[in-house]
């Protein structure tokens, strides 16, 4: 887009054209009030405060597009006047209760009221009563809510759920009929809306809520106590709380979070998290990250006999490190160190499949990494999704693939096994392809063929490619005609959609492509790296490779990981022969939550995280500088993190952690994407199917790991988790306890809990339940085939 420049209260800015007068002030750091507006979200105009002069033309600045050469004036005596009778008809019958309310003291209607002087009150209605709700995690208080529309906004734009809605009220508040003659056009706008409607959660033919992902960003926009988190209801001011700045642990997006934190009384002097807030307006949160705080290891001291115990068999006794990839860059340097120095294996299943196809896939893109960030599938038009459940392995990505359909008017193609109804709603310009469990490959063919000029693909892959094509012919009136079709749509279990796959592309400039852990883990994870690297460097796609648990590309990176253990193991947050753990299990180690250091995300940042509790055992750094591989902190490891990965010469207090006004991330930095020689080409395609009832490797939408499952608001028992058609077609009532057996003869026995979200012929088992071992279950691969044995009585 072209740039332009306007002027904004006699200030000259350069910006592009397209985008919003309000965008522009707020990014240039220039204040216009807004009580309704998200950014990256629809405008609804429900409150007008953003109202300016733009040319002598009176605007809405959420909603008016900057031109070029444009003057604007965001305050006059006449604006001023508005926006004041509008923050007076918002505080008709609000309940003066700041006192006790847990908005108080960061609420936006408090602040505006103040901020306008807005010190007496020209209209009074009759109030009527109206309940106080709960919608899981969150309280609804209809008598504080202002009917802004920024939950229904978020859900709707950002999130990509749609499940809150505005009603009507039912009994409307009367307001005396000389109101419309004396209120401001504007003003009496905000009040009808505010009389007229309330929130409520979208409903089902039966009046029953649907569900929804319960990742409480509604709570987190409400500008007032509307809507508020249940668990933080009465127990703390804000002002009282103690803001740390911080990074997801759980997922790798590594949202900024807020840990609030302060001493739980006079008679307790110990800090507790009370709540994670965020930056609302450019990082949208999951479940996980709102909610699963609490997993600190508490408890812990200073053991010195266990601490020299652990630190001799690694000495003396261990041959393997078996660890996984919830751990900053600092513990994996820290590793990395001691397999160097005592010869040991790194054994980090997620990072070793990740490690491998990464540098697989280079070998075909011809750079060290994926060129694709959670913003480029934002900015993208046309998107696909290959291989993840993207609501439930990585609920960023699915933000970014719903706000790219909403905000951009993209076009998508979702392709995975198990139909996800939400993913479905998210556009009707998304195209859902539900091919057959292990056909991942014939499914990347076919977007080789469709998307990379075959002129510039070598002609061996080229001619591979054409000896699966159908050829038909047809006479018709004007004669022979003869269509081409891929043999690779049967072998995915498709009906052939190139038609309507060129619908959806045409007019589109910017592609993205999502690769999920299906692809990483199956058995022709080498070929489709190959592909995909292809795609990324011929058909210009930015590609973003999942990494599947938080800081899995970071290990990838940093350390020297083994296939096989070998002798003895040090378990690292996993069982072992010798095992430390911040579980409470083992030798004690702190949690994430109480450690400071640095994950390497989604997109390719090296982002710092905080402690926010203090923890007062040993960590991983005191066992290093026992053997001799010595640091002060932890943190000294930050600047000493590998360049030849990509990594700069960085001390961990160097970086920043927060949003410009822009919403541009300047957290940490972005790691250094190499080049790298093309030496391969894809090779030739094999079957690998899945026959009878197939089970799925996957956790809940608010799970990640036992870390997310040790947090108070979260914790909840594992389950086989399936579809409605699942449960009905093997006669099972939903809560019904039931045995199921693996291919190898493994029996579990659980519950059957039907997951609404989802459709098909399909179950899933977690493994963030440490009382359900289910990864008997799978090989590599995280589809395998089971049979369910039974409903059993446990009396």
């Amino acid at each position: 887009m072209a740039d332009i420049t306007i002027t904004i209260n006699g200030i000259p800015i350069t910006a592009k054209e397209n985008e919003t007068i309000l965008n522009i002030a707020r990014a240039n750091g220039i204040f216009i009030p807004a009580i309704c507006y998200l950014s990256c979200c629809s405008p609804t105009l429900a409150c007008r405060l953003c109202m300016a002069d733009a040319d002598g033309k009176r605007v809405y600045t959420c909603n008016a597009k900057a031109k070029d050469g444009q003057v604007v004036v965001t305050n006059t005596p006449e604006i001023e006047a508005e926006r004041r009778a509008i923050m007076e008809v918002y505080a008709i019958n609000h309940p003066l209760e700041c006192g006790v309310c847990d908005k108080s003291g960061e609420c936006e209607l408090q602040n505006y009221v103040h901020d306008m002087k807005v010190a007496d009150q020209h209209y009074a209605v009759a109030n009527t009563y109206r309940d106080v709700q709960v919608w899981d995690n969150i309280r609804y208080d209809a008598s504080l809510c202002i009917v802004c529309e920024r939950c229904v906004t978020v859900c709707k734009d950002r999130i990509g759920e749609a499940a809150l809605r505005t009603i009507p009220r039912g009994e409307e508040l009367a307001a005396p009929k000389e109101y419309k003659d004396t209120m401001s056009k504007d003003a009496y706008a905000v009040w009808n809306k505010m009389q007229k409607s309330l929130i409520d959660k979208v409903r089902d033919e039966n009046g029953n809520a649907v569900d929804c992902a319960k990742c409480g960003e509604c709570s987190a926009v409400c500008p007032t106590g509307a809507l508020a988190d249940n668990d933080f209801h009465y127990t703390s001011n804000a002002w009282e709380l103690k803001r740390i700045p911080a990074a997801n642990p759980h997922s790798s997006d590594c949202s900024l979070i807020y840990y609030e934190v302060k001493q739980q009384g006079i008679d307790n002097p110990n800090p507790k998290i009370y709540r994670v807030q965020n930056e609302y307006n450019f990082s949208p949160l999951s479940a996980a990250a709102r909610y699963g705080y609490d997993f600190e290891n508490r408890g812990a001291a200073k053991d010195k006999e266990a601490f020299q115990e652990v630190v001799n068999f690694i000495k003396n006794e261990a041959g393997s490190i078996l660890f996984n990839s919830f751990i900053t860059n600092e513990e994996a340097l820290i590793l990395q160190k001691l397999k160097e120095e005592f010869s040991l294996k790194l054994i980090n299943e997620d990072a070793y499949v990740y490690q491998r196809f990464l540098k697989a896939m280079s070998k075909c893109s011809g750079q060290s990494l994926y060129r694709g960030t959670l913003d480029s599938i934002k900015e993208s038009d046309f998107i696909i999704s290959v291989g993840a459940m993207l609501r439930y392995d990585a609920p960023n990505v699915g933000y970014a693939l719903n706000s790219a359909l909403k905000m951009n008017r993209a076009s998508a193609i979702y392709c995975h096994p198990i139909n996800d109804k939400t993913v479905q709603n998210f556009s009707k310009n998304l195209l859902e392809l539900n091919y057959k469990p292990g056909s991942e490959e014939a499914v990347l063919y076919l977007l080789l063929e469709l998307f990379a000029p075959l002129s510039e693909l070598d002609d061996i892959t080229s001619e591979y490619l054409q000896s699966f094509h159908i050829k038909t012919k047809k006479k018709t009136d004007e004669g022979e005609t003869q269509t081409i079709t891929s043999k690779f749509w049967d072998i995915a279990g498709l009906k052939d959609a190139t038609a309507q796959i060129e619908a959806l592309r045409k007019g589109k400039n910017r592609f993205s492509l999502i690769i999920g852990e299906d692809v990483l883990v199956h058995s022709r994870w080498q070929n489709m790296a190959y592909i995909v690297g292809t795609l990324e460097r011929l058909a210009n796609f930015e590609v973003v490779v999942i990494p599947t648990q938080t800081n899995t590309l970071g290990v990838s990176l940093i350390c020297e990981l083994d296939k096989y253990e070998e002798g003895k193991s040090l378990g690292y947050n996993r069982m072992g022969d010798v095992t430390v753990s911040a579980f409470g299990d083992g030798f004690d180690i702190p949690a994430l939550n109480q450690q400071e250091g640095t994950f390497t995300n989604i997109d390719k940042r090296v982002v710092p995280t905080n402690a926010a509790l203090k923890f007062n055992g040993y960590n991983l750094n005191d066992i290093a500088s026992a053997l001799g591989i010595y640091a002060k902190y932890t943190i000294d490891y930050t600047q000493k993190l590998p360049t030849n990965a990509g990594f700069k010469r960085k001390a961990f207090d160097e970086l920043e952690i927060d949003f410009d006004n822009a919403g541009k991330d300047r957290r940490g930095y972005l790691l250094d994407n190499q080049s790298v020689d093309i030496s391969k080409t894809p090779i030739n395609w094999e079957n690998v199917t899945i026959d009878g009832d197939v089970v799925y490797r996957l956790n809940p939408v608010e799970h990640f790991s036992l870390f997310t499952n040790r947090a108070h608001q979260l914790k909840r028992k594992g389950s086989l988790f399936a579809s409605k058609e699942f449960i009905a077609s093997h006669n099972l009532i939903d809560g019904q306890k039931v045995k199921v057996k693996s291919q190898s003869g493994v029996i579990l026995h659980l519950n059957a809990e039907e997951d609404k979200n989802i459709s098909g012929e399909f179950a899933y088992l977690p493994t963030f339940d440490s009382m359900l071992n289910v990864y008997p279950f799978f090989g590599e691969y995280r589809f395998a085939t089971f049979t369910v044995e039974g409903v059993y009585d446990d009396e």
